[in-house]
């Protein structure tokens, strides 16, 4: 299980691929539901899409910034855009996985709170400080699970065929219908907003919204980001390279990927360090120097913070054999 970029070509495994061509809008969909069973370990990853991952059958254990948990049925993993989380069946699992756009998802927090906030901006603000734990476990049970159960099956067979303008509505309103039953078992932080904050920060009417187009620039940032992720980057050299500023990369970066450049350099070294730990035999500190990290104590604390474990422990977990959860 992994957090992820949805589109309507996919992976292998199912993932749907990453985010493609900002000028290609007919492949383009703001919800995608897969469901998929699996028995091989899935190494941790991130994707820029907003998951929800509903255990159908079977248990796993889970590893992303809650630590090492297990999961089984009736449990719903919450993960954030751009947060790793990988995965290591118990046998098997077969999860439902709702692959949520993260600027359809500000949208909704928007719309939400209209009374207290005054344009997308503003929300994108509020929900970074009101769902401020990008990975969370929710027990909602197996009866809650079998109630989900239709209206997750529909999503699915609507998600098959790809984006259609006729069933938007019917997806949404699937959509809503799970989230009715999921959210009030997530985890939030209070965040004080009154009218009168509103007025006093944003002045005049709210501005026009709109889902703007990925900037070449980001994604030029993030294709060099990919190709050498072990470079010593610095945000200067990162912008000189796609001709912005620092200051002006690095507002559209997070526009793009809800990250500061920097920070998304960290998941992708803590993602090529899982998988040097996990398929080589290289020693943990040259494992670390491949993927750009000198220093062991930081690159522990990083991996750390990104994965819930040490790179110690994640090379024994996957080494372990492992066994049923009860």
């Amino acid at each position: 299980m992994t957090s992820g970029t949805a589109r309507t070509n996919t992976h292998a495994q199912g993932e749907p691929a990453g985010r493609g061509n900002a000028a290609e809008p007919a492949d383009f969909h703001p919800i995608i539901a897969r469901t998929l069973t699996l028995h091989d370990h899935i190494d941790p990853i991130a994707y820029d899409y907003v998951k929800l991952i509903f255990v159908r059958n079977g248990s796993a254990i889970l590893l992303s910034e809650f630590g090492e948990r297990p999961v089984k049925v009736g449990d719903v993993v919450v993960l954030g855009a751009n947060t790793l989380c990988g995965s290591e069946p118990e046998d098997s699992i077969t999860v439902t996985t709702l692959y949520l756009d993260r600027a359809y998802v500000i949208d909704q927090v928007f719309w939400q709170h209209a009374a207290l906030l005054s344009d997308r901006c503003e929300a994108q603000d509020f929900a970074e400080a009101l769902y401020s734990e990008p990975a969370q476990i929710l027990q909602l049970g197996e009866v809650r699970a079998e109630v989900l159960a239709p209206w997750l099956n529909e999503l699915v067979a609507l998600s098959l065929d790809g984006p259609s303008p006729d069933k938007f509505y019917r997806v949404q309103t699937l959509l809503f219908a799970v989230l009715d039953v999921v959210t009030p078992y997530v985890r939030t932080t209070p965040v004080r907003r009154s009218p009168t904050q509103r007025k006093a920060m944003h002045p005049g009417h709210p501005s026009p919204r709109r889902l703007a187009p990925l900037r070449d620039e980001a994604q030029r940032a993030v294709n060099l980001l990919r190709d050498a992720p072990d470079r010593r980057w610095t945000l200067q050299e990162l912008a000189t390279a796609v001709h912005l500023s620092p200051s002006q990369l690095g507002r559209i970066f997070v526009d793009a990927y809800g990250k500061t450049p920097m920070t998304y350099l960290m998941t992708l070294r803590a993602e090529r360090l899982a998988h040097l730990l996990r398929h080589t035999d290289l020693p943990i500190e040259q494992a670390m120097r491949e993927v750009g990290w000198h220093s062991r104590g930081h690159a522990a604390r990083m991996f750390r913070q990104t994965v819930g474990v040490t790179p110690t422990r994640y090379r024994h977990l996957s080494r372990e054999p492992r066994h049923a959860v009860a």
